[in-house]
């Protein structure tokens, strides 16, 4: 019997392709990992789930710079005297490069993100319990939680809401990403352009990247002008001739003058958001200029916040070595997704599956013997039908048809005891 339970349920975790042997070796927490990410070089970098979008970013970058060093950096180290043309080229160069490292420190790395709990927390006093309703679920694991709990954030009272996917209250300036599916701390948004969530950990070097690109598109601009000047002088040619003898650097003119007033502006706003402490999902959420807000610590502080302040460690550490039974518990809210699951937790687990199954089982086995059983008792107390009896069953109609047969013979009895009387 107990073999029988056994090896059905080995048949059973062997057909199921997410489950993990307990004696597999360990895997690492990004490739359990529950969020929408993407992680290359061994969960060395974390990108968002449209990863796509950085490659079109990087050409928007790439190709403008190859056209300005193939066509308008020749006409500069022709035209201007010594090597000022050769410095214009190594210049535009650098910050290009410095530009692409901006780009992948915003968009391949830990922006922030908290990592999940294995259970709800517990409901503490600080909870505001006045704004639970009777169908608030709370947390998935049944246990009933308020929406929201109290903060003191110098010293101004703030709330913050219960996160039912992640099963903790998120801390200030905390929001939940549905894009990349985490909880981001000091969660500013989500930029398509770098594919990643902005948050505490690369908000920095986001706005660097922002208004580096800026300046090399004014930097481009600046130098598509110079050539085109140098043109205009060398044949004493219009503006229009000279954009004819060399049209890479008005096009290249009109792009840059293009995009450096987007970059430019998400620059200028950005700014205004650092000196006033403040988050683009705040801004757009809240209106801290109609009340105060609990983060501005002053323009000099806040600026040193941002550019001064050490960037906290990471609390993920992706690379860590777990040990799971099942990767769908990773996938699965119900458990947790760090290397808090440890091997002895797994074991518990896999054995309390294991008791399930044959439990099941065995009962399934005692209600088919019953069941087996009464059919023979049945079969027993069934009185026997020879041949005849076979041969005289009828179908729905001819029963039919003999009821109402004796309901006529019935009928013709009652009128003639009628009558006798």
């Amino acid at each position: 019997m107990y073999q029988t339970s056994t090896a059905s349920s080995h048949d059973l975790s062997s057909t199921n392709r997410r489950m993990i042997d307990v004696n597999s070796p360990n895997i690492r927490l990004y490739q359990v990992w529950k969020g929408s990410n993407k992680f290359f070089f061994g969960g060395r970098l974390i990108f968002g789930p449209d990863f796509k979008s950085i490659c079109f970013t990087l050409c928007l970058i790439l190709v403008p710079v190859l056209f300005f060093c193939v066509f308008v950096a020749e006409g500069l180290i022709n035209k201007l005297p010594s090597r000022v043309g050769y410095i214009l080229l190594a210049v535009a160069v650098i910050f290009t490069t410095h530009i692409i490292v901006l780009l992948f420190l915003t968009s391949g790395r830990d922006p922030g993100i908290i990592p999940r709990n294995f259970h709800p927390p517990e409901l503490d006093d600080e909870a505001d319990t006045s704004s639970i309703s009777t169908d608030w679920a709370g947390s998935q694991s049944g246990i009933s939680l308020p929406p929201t709990k109290s903060v003191t954030v110098n010293g101004i009272v703030v709330r913050v809401k219960y996160c039912q996917t992640c099963m903790l209250y998120r801390p200030p300036r905390c929001s939940h990403c549905s894009i990349c599916n985490n909880c981001v701390e000091r969660f500013d948004h989500h930029c398509p352009w770098v594919g990643q969530c902005i948050g505490k950990r690369n908000y920095r070097h986001f706005f660097m990247f922002v208004s580096s690109t800026t300046l090399l598109c004014l930097y481009i601009f600046a130098c598509c002008c110079v050539n085109i000047r140098l043109i205009m002088k060398s044949g004493n040619f219009s503006f229009w001739k000279a954009f004819a003898k060399s049209p890479c650097s008005g096009i290249l003119m009109i792009y840059t003058f293009i995009v450096s007033w987007f970059v430019g502006g998400l620059t200028s706003f950005h700014i205004y958001l650092i000196l006033t402490n403040q988050t683009t999902y705040e801004n757009f959420r809240y209106r801290y200029e109609r009340k105060m807000n609990p983060y501005n610590i002053g323009i000099a502080h806040n600026f040193r916040d941002v550019f001064c302040s050490t960037i906290p460690a990471s609390k993920n550490n992706f690379r860590a070595m777990v040990k799971a039974d099942f990767s769908s518990s990773f996938n699965s809210s119900a458990y947790p997704t760090s290397s808090s699951l440890s091997p002895e937790m797994s074991k518990v687990s896999h054995n309390i599956e294991i008791d399930k199954r044959q439990t099941v089982e065995k009962n399934e086995f005692e209600d088919i013997r019953k069941q087996i059983k009464s059919i023979g008792d049945l079969e027993r107390c069934e009185p026997k039908r020879n041949n005849w009896d076979h041969k005289r069953e009828r179908s729905p109609e001819s029963h039919l048809t003999n009821v109402e047969t004796q309901v006529e013979h019935g009928a013709k009895d009652r009128e003639k005891n009628t009558r006798a009387r």
